[in-house]
């Protein structure tokens, strides 16, 4: 920082980057919001903990006793609320990796107090999906059919069957995300560890591995944490992409496309993204300290974020109309005029006003950008609409085929409740967690603030960057 710290332009001042605090006074901060807990968060954690009890979990076993014959899935629609939910879910996971990863790898300074906050979002949102493919299995005890392993009756997992893609792609991402989750967290579990008695020290002191922050310890770990940015892209690539393969490689008109592996995966960023700004509301509304942390400037990035990947997730998705339009085939007019005109038709123009009409009407805006509560409410509306989108592939699609005497439709029913009971999970699990991992990662703060500088030249302020690796 300079020495005209006086003098600074507000802009500036503005910039957590350029308002730097002691070590330990943040460090204080970060664990005085973790221990202040008050009723709410009691009442909170209480019901989502009965929801999940029974609307996830005690429905489920429901249908293990009684069987899919109370789920709505018929023909032609096989798969239901479950698939649809597992692919949303995939979609929230990729919010990690892009923030954190990513935006790493291209030194995107905005990134460093909320990059625990996405990748806990990896984390939950893999462990809500990773459920799905179980529930949808039915005979959820003969899971294990779709593990390779060496048997003496030489059974093998059908490798054509999207259910072990699945599995493989689902448990690659969980460890390689819980990995990287945890190289950062060690300092700060150590950090912790240092301010905590009891139970707590004793979880800390193992989880913090030792660390005393030597200069060879943070060089190993800087190393580490560059690796795993650069090993895990291509993952949350193959990941989603992995999924949309689930249903491009059948034969179904309005699955069959090449266009479907990008359009996932930006339908996954546009969902993730939006969604690390509904929890950093949340976070910076209900948390002490995290005003500090947290500022409009991040709320601005992200919007910017989500801006860009509304036009490239239109761009894919008009691509894939399109071409199904001029495709020729009489059975994909059908199929598209049912969705545009059809019962259900409400669902795909939402869709299109949620994840098109709203960001491109608002996020252009920097007052929009910079008002916490109205993203919130754009954030809401495009996961939404993006939730809308895998309702209309996985349920609507499915509708019209070849065979115009075996048409129907799809009315949810268990599926509902589960669904509910999922969502409950994902928040459950964060808010446990908030109250239990350091959700932000000071060390990265504070090296951001050593980074950072402030250099005038004549009336001027020029913010420089230096390159600590």
């Amino acid at each position: 920082m300079t020495d005209h710290a006086h003098n600074i332009p507000e802009e500036f001042k503005e910039s957590l980057m350029f308002d730097p605090r002691p070590r330990e006074e943040m460090n204080d901060m970060v664990m005085e919001s973790m221990h202040t807990v008050g009723k709410a968060y009691w009442w909170a954690v209480g019901i989502l903990s009965f929801i999940v009890a029974t609307s996830l979990f005690g429905v489920w076993f429901f249908m293990i006793f009684k069987g899919m014959g109370y789920a709505g899935m018929n023909v032609p629609v096989f798969w239901g609320l479950f698939i649809v939910n597992f692919v949303f879910w995939i979609g929230i996971s990729h919010a990690g990796t892009f923030v954190s990863a990513i935006l790493r790898v291209f030194k995107a300074e905005f990134r460093r107090p909320f990059t625990r906050a996405a990748e806990l979002m990896t984390t939950f949102g893999l462990a809500s999906a990773g459920m799905y493919p179980l529930i949808h299995l039915g005979r959820v005890w003969v899971f294990y059919w779709m593990i390779p392993y060496p048997n003496q009756r030489l059974l093998w997992p059908n490798t054509r069957s999207p259910l072990v893609w699945d599995f493989m792609a689902i448990t690659t991402y969980l460890l390689s995300s819980l990995m990287y989750l945890y190289l950062p967290l060690i300092p700060d579990m150590a950090m912790a560890r240092d301010r905590s008695t009891g139970w707590r020290y004793t979880v800390y002191r193992l989880l913090a591995l030792g660390w005393r922050g030597t200069e060879k310890e943070w060089a190993y770990l800087r190393k580490a944490i560059n690796i795993f940015a650069w090993a895990i892209i291509p993952v949350m690539f193959s990941v989603h992409t992995i999924v949309s393969w689930d249903f491009a490689v059948s034969m179904k008109i309005g699955w069959h496309s090449t266009i479907f592996g990008p359009y996932f995966v930006t339908g996954a960023i546009l969902s993730g993204v939006s969604a690390v700004m509904m929890v950093l509301f949340v976070i910076r509304a209900t948390m002490k300290h995290m005003k500090y942390f947290i500022r409009l400037e991040h709320f601005d990035a992200l919007a910017k974020l989500v801006l860009i990947f509304s036009m490239s997730w239109a761009y894919f998705f008009y691509n894939d109309f399109l071409l199904e339009w001029y495709g020729g085939e009489k059975t994909g007019h059908e199929m598209l005029a049912n969705l545009m005109y059809g019962p259900n038709a409400w669902i795909w123009w939402s869709m299109l006003v949620f994840n098109i009409l709203i960001p491109w009407l608002t996020l252009w805006s920097k007052k929009v950008r910079r008002t916490p509560w109205l993203l919130f409410v754009i954030a809401t509306l495009i996961n939404v609409g993006m939730y809308f989108e895998r309702v209309v592939i996985v349920t609507m699609i499915p509708q019209v085929n070849r065979f115009p005497f075996a048409w129907g439709d799809y009315v949810p029913r268990m599926e509902i409740f589960i669904s509910i009971g999922s969502l409950a999970l994902f928040l459950l699990l964060y808010l446990l967690a908030s109250r239990l991992i350091p959700i932000i990662p000071v060390w990265e703060v504070e090296e951001g603030h050593h980074a950072h500088s402030l250099r005038k030249y004549g009336k001027e302020y020029i913010p420089t960057v230096s390159d600590l690796d």
